[in-house]
């Protein structure tokens, strides 16, 4: 993935030849499992490199993995395959990194409104489901015979009843429309700030502020379905505190491991993709100089 000729204002990462050669002695291998694992990007299958790692040593599992559709990573193409196919295949990914989640960690599993179907079964058999969350996903072409997908969910698991969430540290700030006030004139529930009135507010399942990753922000790349650092975000404030762990077997360009990073938390990150597990080395040493997350600032959404 050597640097393309874009254009002036496009912001899309990408390595240079001496960026290949600098990070390329970074990754991590099977032989780094036991000894050294955190805070690390494994090169590799999930399948052989999740049974190297200690049991029990993360406190969040994100699990962004290919959906039920034709895809193609790198030089691997992911087929669809039928909803009973894909729940067996899926069931088989979760016993197979399951066992490094601590007892009372959390689990979030990526899909569309197919893949869907199949994560219910597969994790509910496994995990206590707590929740669905549909986030927007405004990207892509119109459908002329059928609904455009605009959405896709993200199914909140956990381990077991005891469980990390810290609603204090997602709560989404709104604009109020009415401002209602007590009988001394001051805000009910909301505050007055010169900038106008706003309420911090309890997060729900439906996101609406999120936005794909796309040329003219710092975080993109040619990664074909990266999640953006705000999602991410979410997800690691409301269920880790500082100093958790968070295992991301299908690490991508790396938006995972780098808002862990951002945030104080440690991390253990997966990648079958050369190109991209480099990508996420990149990311990585440019989040040392810049911590910043776009959206979310002054710890508010």
């Amino acid at each position: 993935m050597n640097a393309k000729e874009r254009a002036p204002r496009n912001r899309t990462l990408s390595l240079s030849h001496q960026e290949l050669a600098n990070f390329r002695p970074l990754l991590a291998s099977a032989a780094d499992a036991r000894n050294g694992h955190l805070d690390r990007t494994f090169l590799g299958d999930y399948r052989e490199l999740t049974p190297q790692l200690p049991q029990d040593f993360a406190d969040l599992l994100f699990l962004d993995p290919p959906y039920n559709l034709e895809k193609q990573f790198g030089n691997t193409k992911f087929c669809r395959r039928s909803v009973d196919e894909y729940t067996t295949w899926l069931s088989a990914l979760l016993d197979t990194v399951l066992p490094a989640l601590r007892p009372n960690g959390t689990v979030y599993i990526c899909g569309d409104w197919l893949t869907s179907a199949s994560i219910y079964v597969a994790a509910s058999e496994r995990l206590h489901v707590r929740n669905r969350i549909t986030w927007e996903r405004e990207k892509g072409r119109g459908a002329k015979t059928n609904w455009k997908n605009s959405s896709e969910d993200i199914w909140f698991c956990t381990k077991s009843r005891e469980y990390t969430f810290n609603v204090e540290a997602v709560k989404v700030r709104r604009r109020v429309i009415a401002p209602y006030r007590d009988g001394n004139g001051a805000p009910r529930d909301w505050h007055e700030t010169v900038a106008g009135n706003f309420r911090d507010t309890h997060p729900s399942n439906l996101w609406t502020d999120i936005t794909v990753p796309f040329w003219s922000m710092p975080e993109n790349t040619d990664h074909p379905t990266q999640k953006s650092e705000k999602l991410m975000a979410k997800i690691i404030l409301a269920s880790t505190n500082p100093g958790d762990v968070v295992f991301d077997p299908f690490l991508g360009s790396g938006t995972t491991s780098v808002v862990a990073y951002k945030l104080g938390r440690r991390f253990v990150g997966i990648e079958s993709v050369e190109d991209f597990a480099l990508l996420a080395l990149k990311r990585l040493a440019l989040a040392k100089a810049d911590r910043e997350i776009q959206g979310y600032s002054d710890q508010v959404f």
